[in-house]
C-alpha cells in the first residue's frame, strides 16, 4: 500500500525544516533564520504509533512577494526570485497530500501571509468534491512557553479550526499533533492486490522512456517530445504478454537535485520515486550518445535504496559509431560506474528505430522470476559452509564471524536470515564475497538480494 503523503506549508520562517527534520529524525533540511532558504522540496519517511507516512517539506509561501504573473517569480535579484516557484511547488504538494501541516509562528502571532495561506488551503479543499480534503491541521510553532502557548488561541481566526501549539525545537506538543495527523489520513478500504508485474521506466529527462513505452504498446499512449519533462506524472498502461499481464509505469525524467526545475518538475521527481517504489522491476535508461553519467549512477543508488531489479537500457544506440569492439567496451564502462549493481543485465536498444526493443519485455519478465526464486535451507547452509571453509572470515581483535545457520526468509527481494556469533564482526568485504557465492549457485539475474545478520540466542 502506498504511504499517505503529508505536505508541511506556511509562510516563511515559521520552522517547517526544523518540524520536518524532526519528524525525520534527522537533520535531512537546510535550517537556517533567513526566510526563503528552503527552496527544494524534500521528502522524508515518518512513522507514529506503527504508521509510516511520508513527509514533503516546501518553501515558505509569502504572498506579499508574489509576483502579478501569478506562478511566474518576480524579476528582481535576490530570494524573491524563488517566491512565485515557492507557491507554487506548495500548491502542487498541497494538491497531492493526503493532509497538510499548516505552519504558524506563535511569536509572530497572526499575520496577513497567514491569513493569505489559510485562503489558499480552503481554496484546494474546496476542490475536492465539496469535501474538506486533503485534511488540514493547524500548528503553532515555536510555543516554547506558557505564554505563548496561550497565544496560540489566537490562531482560531484563521478558521482553520483547533490549533496544535508546539515547539518543533524541542519536540513539545508534537505527540498530540502525530496523534491528530494519523487519524485523519483517509480510509483506503481493503485493496484489491495487484497481481501484474509492475514495470517502471525511469532515467534523466530526453532520454528516450516514453518513446520506449509506445514502442512497447505498439500505439502511441504517452506524449513523445525532445523537451525533457513532457511526462508530468507517472503514467501506468496495463497490457499483456504471452498471457502474462503487466502494469508499464512510465516517468518524468529524475535530475540531480541542483538542476531540477522548479515547479511542476520538482514534483515530478517525488512521483519517479514513487513509481520507482511501486515497481516490480526498474528499466533504467541511458542515453548512449552522452555515456554514463553521474546523475544515472544517482538514479541507479535510487533503485538499489528501494531494493528494486533492474535492468540497464542503452537507448539510442542506433545514433553511435560503432565497431566490433564498441558495445564491449561500453558495457565495460557500465560495470565500471555502476559496479554497486554488477548483477544487473544490460540490453543495447533503439527506442526510434525498434532495434532490439522486442527483447526488453522477456528480459524484464526473466527478472521478475529470478527476484521470486526461494532457496531450499539445506542448499542455502551447504553454499554458505563451502563459502566458510574456502575462505574464512577474517578475525577482528582475535575474534572471527562463524555462521551457525541460515535460512531464506522471503522474495521479493530474495532475504536471507544468518545466525551468526556477533554480527559485528561482519565487514562489508566478506558480506559481499558471501553474495558472489551466492550468485554463482545462483544468479538472481538483475535482482539484488539481502543478508541479515542476527546473533544466535
Amino acid at each position: 500500500m502506498t504511504k499517505p503523503i503529508v505536505a508541511l506549508v506556511g509562510r516563511p520562517n515559521v520552522g517547517k525544516s526544523t518540524l520536518f527534520n524532526r519528524l525525520a529524525g534527522e537533520r535531512l533540511a537546510v535550517v537556517d533564520s533567513v526566510p526563503g532558504t528552503t527552496r527544494d522540496r524534500l521528502v522524508a519517511e515518518s512513522e507514529w504509533n506503527g504508521v509510516f507516512f511520508d513527509i514533503v517539506d516546501t518553501g515558505g509561501i509569502d504572498p506579499t512577494q508574489i509576483s502579478s504573473g501569478g506562478n511566474q517569480p518576480p524579476l528582481s535579484i535576490g530570494s524573491a526570485d524563488f517566491i512565485g516557484e515557492i507557491r507554487y511547488q506548495a500548491e502542487i504538494a498541497i494538491q497531492e497530500a493526503d493532509a497538510v501541516l499548516f505552519i504558524t509562528d506563535a511569536e509572530s502571532g497572526v499575520t496577513p501571509a497567514d491569513q493569505e495561506v489559510a485562503r489558499i488551503l480552503r481554496r484546494h479543499q474546496s476542490k475536492r468534491e465539496g469535501i474538506p480534503y486533503p485534511p488540514v491541521l493547524l500548528v503553532v510553532n515555536k510555543a516554547d512557553s506558557a505564554a505563548r502557548r496561550d497565544a496560540a488561541l489566537q490562531f482560531y481566526e484563521l478558521g482553520m479550526g483547533e490549533p496544535f501549539a508546539i515547539s518543533a525545537q524541542h519536540g513539545t506538543g508534537t505527540g498530540d499533533m502525530l496523534d491528530a495527523l494519523v487519524s485523519s489520513f483517509p480510509t483506503r478500504g481493503e485493496e484489491v492486490e495487484d497481481e501484474t508485474v509492475k514495470i517502471a521506466i525511469v532515467g534523466k529527462p530526453n532520454v528516450g522512456k516514453s518513446s520506449l513505452l509506445n514502442r512497447l504498446l505498439g500505439q502511441e499512449r504517452s506524449i513523445v517530445s525532445p523537451i525533457p519533462g513532457t511526462t508530468r506524472d507517472a503514467v501506468d498502461t496495463r497490457l499483456v504478454y504471452e498471457e502474462i499481464e503487466i502494469t508499464l509505469i512510465d516517468t518524468a525524467g529524475i535530475r540531480r537535485r541542483g538542476r531540477v526545475e522548479p515547479g511542476v518538475e520538482k514534483y515530478s521527481v517525488l512521483r519517479s520515486m514513487k513509481a520507482i517504489e511501486r515497481a516490480d522491476v526498474v528499466l533504467l535508461m541511458i542515453d548512449a550518445t552522452s555515456g554514463i553519467t553521474a546523475q544515472d549512477a544517482h538514479i541507479a543508488g535510487y533503485i538499489l535504496d528501494a531494493w528494486k531489479s533492474a535492468v540497464v537500457l542503452v537507448n539510442k544506440w542506433d545514433a553511435v559509431e560503432k565497431d566490433s569492439y564498441t558495445m564491449d567496451e561500453f558495457t565495460r564502462t557500465v560495470r565500471r560506474d555502476l559496479n554497486f549493481m554488477e548483477y544487473v543485465p544490460v540490453q543495447y536498444i533503439s527506442a526510434l528505430t525498434g532495434q532490439r526493443v522486442d527483447k526488453v519485455l522477456p528480459l524484464a519478465l526473466q527478472v521478475q522470476e529470478e527476484r521470486l526464486v526461494r532457496l531450499s535451507t539445506s542448499q542455502l547452509n551447504q553454499i554458505l559452509q563451502n563459502a566458510q571453509d574456502q575462505h574464512p572470515a577474517p578475525s577482528h581483535a582475535g575474534r572471527q564471524l562463524k555462521i551457525y545457520y541460515s535460512t531464506q526468509v522471503r522474495s521479493d527481494p530474495p532475504t536471507f536470515l544468518l545466525y551468526v556469533n556477533d554480527p559485528e564482526l561482519s565487514h562489508f568485504s566478506y558480506i559481499r564475497y558471501l553474495e558472489n557465492r551466492l550468485r554463482e549457485v545462483y544468479p538472481f539475474l538483475g535482482t539484488p538480494i539481502r543478508l541479515v545478520l542476527r546473533p544466535r540466542r
